[in-house]
Order: structure tokens, then C-alpha cells, then sequence
């Protein structure tokens, strides 16, 4: 019984610190330059090789834009599409300084985990030592009709678009990417304090090259 305390007792305390921590205010993304868009289609492609260079914050503010960043603030839509508008597929951010939720709106990382978790992002060796890795999650309970598998779809096809800029946005800045859907869901999901409704699709790699 003893022991049962002492281990719900940290957990409390752990989701205290994180509740406390403060969001990362990310610079606001840079909408100018970059590739022309056929140059990039061109350059597209998948990579397992990265360097440890740490991605700038203000790279990273960029690419989540570029993501799924509000590109109409008058009606708050994003740069990928999402069916009926639900924007069920939620972006976090994976790296040595923890855990995050980007909030579009604000333009933050908001904390979700501490320490490095990168090994929980994927099942791969290369995952682990990767300066970056974005988890794509949908949120089953914004989409309000429809059979699970129907929502599943939807996320799936919503998670592809988000993906597809992601590889863009690598492909003009000179990063390599690569998707994946190897991923341990129930340890990650855990260790993201995710809820029953929220499913993780895909993640995606992000670094320099070697």
C-alpha cells in the first residue's frame, strides 16, 4: 500500500511540474522566400540520416507553420486542410528539451512531458538521436459523426496533408525528413498524458543531414 502511495504521489507531483512549466514562445514565422514550389516537389524525398545539429527555434516556428500554422486569421484556418474544418490532428513536438503541443494561435510550445523521450517517438534506432521528431495526433472527439473507422479515415487523410507540407517545407530548407508509423502508440500515448479519443497517427523525423 505504502508503495502505491510513494508511486501515485510522483506522478502527481510530474504532472504538477509540467503544469507549471512555462510555454515556449516560438518567433513569429518567416511567410517570404524559400523554394519555388516545383524546385521543392523536386527535391522531396524520405532520409533516415541526420546529423545532432539542434533545430533553431526559429526553423522550427517556421516548419510548424508551414505544418499546420493559421494562414487566414479571420477565420483561424490552417495551411493544410482538414475535413469539415474539425482541424482534429493536433501537432506535438518531440526533442531533447521535452515535450510540447504547438498552439497555433499563439505561436508556443506548450509543454507536455519533461526530459528527452525522444526514444518513445519511434521504434527505429535512428529516432532516438534525431534532433526532431513531430507526432501527428487526431482527436477523435472533435469529429462529431461518423463510425470510428469513418473518423480514423478522416484523421489518416488530414494527418497526410499536414505531413506532405512538413516535407516541403524540408525539402527547401535543406532537412531531411522521413514519416513513419512505426511507433510504440501506448508507451508514447503515455508518456503525452493523452486521453482515450486522442489516437496517434503518424510521426515524422525531422533534422540536418550528416
Amino acid at each position: 500500500m505504502k508503495t502505491m502511495l510513494v508511486a501515485v504521489a510522483a506522478v502527481l507531483l510530474c504532472a504538477a511540474a509540467i503544469q507549471a512549466a512555462e510555454p515556449i514562445a516560438l518567433p513569429s514565422p518567416q511567410m517570404e522566400g524559400g523554394m519555388p514550389l516545383m524546385q521543392a516537389l523536386k527535391a522531396r524525398s524520405s532520409s533516415r540520416d541526420y546529423s545532432n545539429k539542434e533545430i533553431p527555434d526559429q526553423v522550427l516556428s517556421n516548419l510548424l507553420w508551414a505544418a499546420a500554422g493559421i494562414n487566414r486569421p479571420e477565420s483561424g484556418k490552417r495551411t493544410a486542410p482538414s475535413a469539415v474544418d474539425w482541424q482534429e490532428v493536433s501537432v506535438y513536438v518531440i526533442q531533447a528539451r521535452g515535450a510540447f503541443l504547438y498552439d497555433a494561435k499563439a505561436n508556443t510550445l506548450q509543454p507536455v512531458a519533461e526530459g528527452d523521450i525522444r526514444a518513445l517517438a519511434g521504434t527505429q534506432p535512428f529516432v532516438a538521436g534525431s534532433p526532431l521528431n513531430v507526432i501527428f495526433i487526431a482527436d477523435l472527439a472533435k469529429i462529431p459523426r461518423g463510425s470510428n473507422e469513418q473518423k480514423m479515415q478522416y484523421a489518416s487523410m488530414d494527418t497526410g496533408f499536414i505531413s506532405q507540407n512538413v516535407y516541403l517545407f524540408c525539402a527547401s530548407e535543406g532537412l531531411n525528413t522521413v514519416v513513419r508509423a512505426s511507433i510504440d502508440k501506448a508507451k508514447l500515448g503515455a508518456a503525452l498524458n493523452l486521453r482515450p479519443e486522442q489516437q496517434i497517427i503518424l510521426a515524422q523525423t525531422v533534422g540536418y543531414p550528416k
